[in-house]
């Protein structure tokens, strides 16, 4: 019989060479089922031996540990994947996570930011980028100008924060309508630039390139959001403090914005305008469409104000 941990790495190598999942994807994979072999050899059970109520008792387990309800549904999913791949393989003659069951949960629905709470931040984010340039300030106002460029293009893209950081130093130089974007599962997408987000890389990248050749630094970094401190790009969790920085300056809670929360308020900015959502889908990059549903209940309003105002025997028209 092989080890737990070798069905486990066989697994991985499907996960990774037929559906191409990423490295973060794999590691988590890995971490939840390495703890699930854990809990079972504790009950002198493996992978390869576990019963449903093995199983289940594990599920048992993770609620006690105090973990949300998405967290067990996504160990939950884990674990489902992993036992129909050792089913097909041949590797056990039955599946045992077939029947089970997962937490029940209801979906939350994402932060939203208004329009006019946009509007708010970007100003003060440009009100900030503009100031005078004074050598002795040159690196506030290029943190300012990076903070302006940020937020424009994530409103106006939608785009994730892991694919904003790591966009190429060449995506400002380019004079075009589209950016190119690698996301989740290293899959490319066209997600098309407004002027606005596109004037505000320019002057970002321009500013950048001043201030290295000023202080006569190394050869311009590849990155378009390039770390201050040390190779690489700014990191997720800097842009996401320097983002509620910015709403506190814009007279907004802290908690009311995060670059997730803009990249919802793209999306539902853009349903509440008459966009389709299969196109909304396609912009965020999501693989289904069932995740792009959580963002309906836009749509639930725009519906009910289109039957209101059009519908022969509408509100409005009996008025008349």
């Amino acid at each position: 019989m092989k080890p737990p941990t070798r069905f486990v790495d066989l697994f991985l190598d499907m996960v990774a060479a037929e559906r191409g999942g990423a490295a973060n994807t794999l590691e988590a994979y890995r971490r939840d089922l390495t703890d699930l072999s854990a809990y079972l050899a504790g009950r002198r059970r493996t992978v390869a031996t576990a019963t449903t109520a093995d199983l289940r008792a594990y599920l048992g387990e993770l609620a006690r540990r105090g973990l949300a309800a998405s967290s067990v549904a996504r160990r939950l999913s884990a674990i489902r994947q992993f036992h129909r791949f050792l089913y097909a393989e041949g590797h056990r003659g039955d599946d045992p996570s077939a029947i089970l069951e997962g937490p029940k949960r209801g979906r939350s629905l994402p932060k939203i930011l208004s329009v006019g709470e946009v509007d708010r931040l970007i100003a003060t984010a440009r009100q900030a980028a503009e100031l005078p340039g004074q050598p002795d300030r040159s690196a506030e106002r290029l943190r300012a100008q990076r903070l302006l460029c940020l937020i424009e293009l994530i409103y106006a893209t939608g785009l994730r924060i892991s694919e904003l950081i790591a966009l190429p130093a060449s995506a400002a130089r380019r004079d075009e309508r589209m950016l190119i974007v690698r996301g989740k599962g290293d899959k490319e997408r066209l997600v098309p630039l407004n002027e606005a987000a596109k004037a505000a890389m320019r002057g970002y990248a321009a500013l950048l390139e001043q201030v290295r050749v000023r202080a006569q630094e190394r050869p311009a970094s590849k990155w378009l959001f390039p770390s201050f401190g040390e190779d690489g790009h700014l990191t997720r969790q800097h842009a996401a403090r320097e983002l509620k920085s910015l709403a506190g300056a814009a007279g907004l809670r802290a908690a009311q914005v995060s670059p997730h929360v803009l990249r919802h308020a793209f999306a539902s900015h853009l349903l509440h305008n008459g966009a389709d959502l299969r196109v909304v889908q396609t912009l965020l990059g999501h693989a289904d469409i069932s995740t792009t549903q959580i963002y309906t209940h836009v749509l639930d309003d725009r519906l009910k104000s289109l039957v209101r105002d059009l519908h022969p025997l509408g509100e409005a028209s009996s008025e008349g």
